[in-house]
Formats: C-alpha cells, sequence, structure tokens
C-alpha cells in the first residue's frame, strides 16, 4: 500500500530531513481517523495522552495563560463542530492498531529510501498523535523535539512552517526549553521573511523538520490530523543532552551548548541514560509519570490536567504491539 509521496520526487534526496516539502497522502477515510473511533481512543487513553485548550490561544501564547475549556475531552470530540476547542490525543501507538498504522507509514517511508527496516533508516521512538480542532482554532507559535510527518485528514488547515537552522528565530536555549519545559516560543511577525506557507485540504500533507518553528490555523470547517514522528538517534542524543542541561541550569550550573564540548556530552548522556533507565519502568503507571514530571520539569509539568478532573484511574499504557 502507499501510505504517501513527496509532491516533489526528489524530496528524499535533495530535502529529507533538512527542509520541509509537501506531500501527498492516502489516509483520509480511514476508519481509525474518523470521529466515532476517535471518541473511542479517547476513552481507551490515560487522561495524560489528553491534551486539549480552548481554540482561541493566539499565535504568541504564553503557555501560563492559555485559555482553556470548560468541557471534558469525549464531550469536545462529539461536539467538535460548536466546542470551540483545539485538543491532541498523544502516543496513540500505545493502542496496537494505530501502532500498526504508524509503523507501516514510516516503513513504507525507509522502503523509497532505500533501507529494508526502520532501525537502518534512523527512524526510532515512533510516536503518533491525532488531532482534532473546531473551526477557526489557532495551534500557538512553537517547535518539537522530533520529526513529523503531518497529514490532513478533515477540513482545511493552514499551516506556517520557519526556517530556523541559524538560531535567528529561536535560540539554542530557547529550543532547549522546548524539549524540556514548553513547546511555545515567542512569535515576532518579522520572522515571516523565513516562512513557508501550505493549505493543507485532506490528502495533502507536509514534513516539519526537527525544531523547525510553526503555528497552525483551522479554517471554516472542523479539523481532524495525523501526526507520525519519530526521533533518528542524533535527535535523541540532542534531546537528552537538552534535558539534562535544562536541570543543572536549574541548579544555578550554566551549560555549554551540545556540540561546544563533545567530552563533556558523552559524560553527560552516559549519566542521563543510566537514570532514565533506572526510572522508565515507573513510566507505565500514570500516577508515576505526573510524578517524574512534576519533580524533573516542574510545577507546571502536567498543564494537560484541568482543577476539576476526576482522580486518575492510575490507567496504565496498553501493551504496544510487537
Amino acid at each position: 500500500m502507499t501510505f504517501m509521496k513527496p509532491t516533489d520526487p526528489k524530496a528524499f534526496t535533495a530535502l529529507f530531513p533538512d527542509k520541509t516539502f509537501a506531500l501527498k497522502h492516502g489516509f483520509a477515510g480511514n476508519p481509525l481517523l474518523t470521529l466515532p473511533r476517535i471518541v473511542d481512543l479517547v476513552r481507551e487513553l490515560p487522561r495524560d495522552r489528553i491534551e486539549y485548550n480552548a481554540g482561541s490561544a493566539a499565535v504568541s501564547q504564553n503557555p501560563d495563560t492559555t485559555p482553556l475549556v470548560d468541557l471534558d475531552p469525549e464531550t469536545i470530540v462529539k461536539q467538535i463542530e460548536t466546542a470551540g476547542a483545539w485538543m491532541v490525543l498523544k502516543q496513540i501507538e500505545t493502542h496496537p492498531a494505530y501502532r500498526a498504522l504508524v509503523e507501516d507509514t514510516l516503513m513504507s517511508v525507509a522502503r523509497d529510501r532505500g533501507f529494508d527496516n526502520l532501525k537502518a533508516a534512523g527512524f526510532e521512538d515512533l510516536q503518533g498523535f491525532i488531532f482534532v480542532s473546531s473551526p477557526n482554532s489557532t495551534t500557538p507559535f512553537h517547535a518539537d523535539s522530533d520529526e513529523n510527518f503531518f497529514f490532513q485528514i478533515h477540513g482545511e488547515k493552514l499551516f506556517y512552517v520557519y526556517d530556523n537552522e541559524d538560531r535567528s528565530i529561536a535560540s539554542e536555549e530557547a529550543l532547549e526549553g522546548v524539549v524540556a519545559k514548553h513547546r511555545n516560543i515567542p512569535y515576532d511577525p518579522k520572522f515571516d521573511a523565513r516562512q513557508t506557507a501550505y493549505t493543507l485540504l485532506p490528502g495533502d500533507g507536509i514534513f516539519v523538520p526537527y525544531q523547525w518553528p510553526h503555528y497552525v490555523k483551522t479554517a471554516g470547517s472542523y479539523s481532524i490530523s495525523l501526526s507520525v514522528t519519530w526521533k533518528s538517534p542524533e535527535v535523541r542524543r540532542r534531546n537528552d543532552l537538552y534535558v539534562f542541561n535544562s536541570m543543572l541550569r536549574g541548579m544555578g550550573l550554566p551549560q555549554p551548548v551540545p556540540g561546544d564540548n563533545p567530552a563533556l556530552d558523552a559524560v553527560k548522556l552516559a549519566l542521563f541514560r543510566t537514570a532514565h533507565a533506572a526510572v522508565e519502568p515507573l513510566r507505565k503507571s500514570e500516577t508515576m509519570r505526573r510524578l517524574i514530571r512534576s519533580v524533573v520539569l516542574g510545577k507546571d509539568a502536567n498543564y494537560y490536567y484541568r482543577a476539576g478532573d476526576k482522580k486518575s484511574d492510575d490507567k496504565p499504557d496498553q501493551k504496544k504491539a510487537a
């Protein structure tokens, strides 16, 4: 099955993974990506895999003052046309059916690039996200800590991506914050000189390179989008160093940018990954994930929860497909 193809046949050799490009896909109409099935997925996912807020957020939204919507996640999906909301379902690959969708998509890309398996193609830490947005909603200016194929399933989206290779839009320290704290970054209209704008309809998609800033707006209909992400070994390494540096910086210890001191980076990486391996088994519990986030990232790390949320049922992630 052909899951996706770049509109430029040379994109995988000339642009990937350093530049954005447009693509076409065959996901529109997939039963897994319809509102009734998404309602089921909301019921099945742990609560900390569901984030939502009002769709009236500003492009330059301060995450501390993000407008909220007083509805539960299931109601938002059922009433998405009128809810005035933005929602993301995170790590859908923990559900076997969606895991297959994520893996099959990236395997098709790996084959197109001449590889016979995901690891050889540099696809590690595979994750999937479903976005459900009301009409005229905004996803604020932000950057992501992974590499991303973004597919529009229903409705129209305006997607604005910014080239930040020279760090003139977001500094190295700001990008550290994207990984270790919150994804939103300050926006200035002068950045638009480095913008690539896409109008996405069902069947359209784009590739968003690692940590390229972007913001998104929906048009006059509700929107469903799918994001298939991964981290290459180099991206995983950089993210781990960003998190470790952020923790040390929080203790009042200034840190060099990753890459400035390779020997020190190697020591940090060994320490961080040893600690991470010890903690990782605890993350199967939603309650422990919540506690770990608050300890490592601070009191505002659990921003997906609402003050009125019912206490967690401590629902573990579903077993991943082999």
